[in-house]
């Protein structure tokens, strides 16, 4: 049956978790979906199941611009990585199975934001273990302006229309299946939320110096008085990874500001024994925001974004915030006499290599005969909340990932401009390249919800688990305090020496049972004997009795 117009029933999905009047339902992970599911008929009507489900998606589309048409074709990629299922209770269900008119039948349901995906969500092939457990992580919601939002404000996440996560309550009545054998829904409804799950710090990346045009954490450059003049020095500017911005929970209603700081180290190498360190201008601080996304499943985890230009599969999509402006002409140089450090090695870590971390390599052009200058500053990096009145307060942050189809990474952009000593000329070349994470934080009080006999299983291993149970170092007791004693071990009777010569000068086998001295085992076989075999004479060694000292 076919319901049209005022026969088909009315469904709402009601949340009843403290989120019924949130301008957008948000969750993290472990957090606890919970609401009813309202169902209205106007007529009698018959259903055979409610499905009630909460479900994530992920949709991409990459443009393919042809070269020899105007026209272009679009390669689209959707995966549905989260589907979880609400058990109907039978206690909310009509005894006939109908609906009657004007009654409204409520049934309940309760979702877990998992924090693990299922292996089988990425099946495809992989580089290594890294990416496949990195596309294990639930996808924090991006891309729909409708639950891109902080507080009652709807925000913009900085993600092209090409790609696109989202998570939904949806809600579906049945009744028996079409002609086509597909289920036939009367009725459905859906409500989005918004969820941005807890990922914490990952190890810092590797950079090749000179290898990688993503990333620079050192630049050096000559500083002159002019294009044709001689070469006063060489200034360097260097830098590692800094520590990840940490974001609140998504349902904080306060949050604190989200920083961290950078360190940058300076070095001057005077190519004269009278030439001075130049004077700093400003530090100008970018926040460079890229999404990658592809329409089939990527194989290893995005860092060079060359790779996803004039691609048919690939894209990539920036955004770049200014966070800062800070003048540098108070910074102050140290004066060092001592040799330098030995050079370090040309693959750089996302950390410093040399002895003093805070003095940086010597450049290509450094004389050991003249001293050197270093000077360090320290940059405060500050995401702009939506308060802060300026045009880059209307962004929402979401933390660093890497799905099948989608990647969010973030770059900080450090440009230094500097004063060459006697002239007006102002070099704005050193700048700085620096990956950084965003990480987020889980709701404070998000717990696993297990049942009673999972919580009994999990004591009972924890029981068995001696390797953790505490153990006693205190002295032993006094009955295993004393000396041991050990019986005196006898030399064999004559008898037994006998015998043993009979058996090996004898060709007829003796019988275990009539033979003093030999053991008969069933685990042993046969063909090994405690008698020594006829070719070897027999030595009797009389056996030295042991004493019960312990030394």
């Amino acid at each position: 049956m076919v319901y049209r117009g005022k026969e088909k029933p009315s469904v709402e999905i009601k949340l009843t978790d403290g989120q019924e009047t949130a301008f957008v339902p948000s969750y993290s992970s472990l957090d606890q979906i919970q609401g009813n599911v309202s169902v209205t008929a106007h007529t009698d009507t018959k259903i055979d199941q409610v499905f009630i489900t909460f479900e994530g998606v992920v949709k991409t589309y990459v443009e393919k611009m042809a070269s020899s048409s105007p026209t272009s074709g679009r390669s689209e990629a959707f995966q549905c990585f989260l589907r979880l299922v609400q058990p109907m209770d039978d206690a909310s269900w009509p005894d006939t199975g109908i609906l009657k008119p004007d009654e409204t039948y409520k049934f309940p349901f309760t979702f877990a934001v998992p924090e693990k995906l299922l292996p089988q969500n990425c099946d495809h092939d992989r580089d290594n273990d890294t990416v496949h457990q990195a596309h294990l992580q639930p996808p924090p919601t991006l891309g729909d302006p409708l639950t891109a939002a902080w507080g009652k404000s709807l925000m913009d996440d900085m993600s092209p229309d090409m790609a696109i996560v989202s998570y939904a309550i949806r809600a579906r009545i049945i009744n028996g299946k079409k002609s086509t054998g597909k289920v036939n829904i009367i009725a459905e409804d859906s409500k989005k939320v918004r969820v941005v799950p807890q990922i914490t710090e990952h190890p810092p990346l590797i950079v090749q110096d000179g290898k990688d045009d993503d990333y620079r954490l050192r630049k050096e450059k000559p500083i002159k008085k002019g294009t044709f003049k001689k070469r006063l020095g060489t200034i360097v500017m260097e830098s590692v990874q800094p520590r990840p911005l940490r974001l609140p929970p998504p349902r904080s209603e306060k949050p604190c500001p989200v920083t961290t700081s950078a360190t940058i180290n300076l070095r001057f190498d005077p190519a004269q024994p009278d030439a001075r360190p130049p004077r700093l201008g400003s530090l100008v601080t970018k926040l460079k925001v890229a999404t990658f996304f592809a329409s089939k499943p990527m194989e290893e985890i995005p860092s060079r974004s060359s790779d996803f230009h004039y691609s048919s599969t690939k894209g990539i999509y920036v955004e770049t915030l200014t966070l800062s402006t800070l003048c540098m002409a108070s910074a102050q140089w140290d004066k060092h006499n001592s040799p330098d450090s030995p050079p370090r090695r040309d693959t750089a870590l996302s950390m410093p290599s040399s002895s003093n971390p805070n003095i940086p390599k010597a450049s290509s052009a450094y004389k050991h005969s003249l001293p050197h200058y270093t000077a360090h500053i320290l940059v405060p990096i500050i995401l702009p909340g939506k308060d802060d009145g300026a045009s880059s307060s209307r962004k929402v942050f979401v933390p660093t990932f890497h799905s099948c189809l989608l990647s969010r990474i973030y770059v900080l952009d450090m440009s230094l401009s500097c004063h060459t000593p006697d002239t007006s000329i102002t070099d704005p070349s050193l700048h700085l390249k620096l990956p950084i994470q965003i990480s987020a934080e889980g709701s404070a009080d998000a717990s696993p919800n297990i049942s009673e006999d999972e919580a009994q299983a999990i004591a009972r291993r924890e029981a068995g688990n001696f390797a953790w149970h505490p153990r006693s170092v205190a002295p032993p007791s006094p009955e295993y305090a004393e000396p041991a004693e050990f019986p005196s071990l006898a030399p064999p009777t004559p008898e037994d020496t006998e015998m043993a010569t009979t058996r090996a000068q004898s060709p007829e086998p003796v019988e275990a049972s009539t033979a003093p001295g030999i053991r008969q085992s069933s685990d042993n076989p046969t063909a090994y004997s405690d008698i020594p075999p006829p070719n070897y004479s027999v030595h009797t060694f009389a056996r030295p009795s042991v004493s019960s000292s312990t030394g």
